[in-house]
């Protein structure tokens, strides 16, 4: 570095050292007794929050952890841990084929990525679903839903296998 570097480096620090000692040795003005009034430059300026809406007060309330009154049609969920084919709906798969022996039949079907499983009579699919019937071109999924009143709720999907040509 030059001399030119070093006296205008040592300028700008001297500058700095001054500027700040300056700007911290004003006098500071006593802070308003009052919470919600301030004084500007002599002028009391003052907030007078009666009868207004508090601005940080959430516009929703959270909702209350126990309800006061429970709908009994609402379907409960037992909780259990999903895994295997209870992982997909009975809409997320593709039935693609269907072979049928004499001992069982059973279904070949494809989940969106293209990906086979293999379903059984019994086997579960989604949260409430049984495989019910396999057919040569359909399989048959009975979905059994409880209510918090303890009615049965059950309902049926078919899976059919898609002719060339359908989408």
């Amino acid at each position: 570095m030059d001399k030119a570097g070093i006296y205008k480096c040592l300028f700008f620090s001297i500058t700095f050292t001054l500027v700040t000692t300056y700007s911290f040795s004003q006098e500071v003005k006593p802070q308003p007794a009052d919470k919600n009034s301030l004084q500007l430059n002599g002028d009391i300026y003052s907030y007078n929050a009666e009868g207004r809406f508090d601005p940080f007060k959430p516009f929703v309330a959270p909702k209350s952890s126990s309800p006061t009154q429970q709908d009994p049609n609402e379907i409960i969920d037992d909780g259990n841990e999903l895994n295997g084919m209870q992982l997909f709906e009975p809409g997320q798969l593709t039935l693609v084929g269907v072979m049928l022996s004499s001992r069982e039949p059973i279904a070949l079907v494809e989940d969106q990525t293209r990906k086979g499983y293999v379903l059984k009579l019994g086997n579960l699919i989604g949260k409430r679903g049984v495989v019910s019937s396999i057919d040569p071109r359909q399989v048959v999924v009975t979905e059994t839903a409880r209510t918090r009143s303890g009615k049965e709720m059950k309902s049926t999907t078919t899976m059919r296998i898609k002719k060339e040509g359908d989408k």
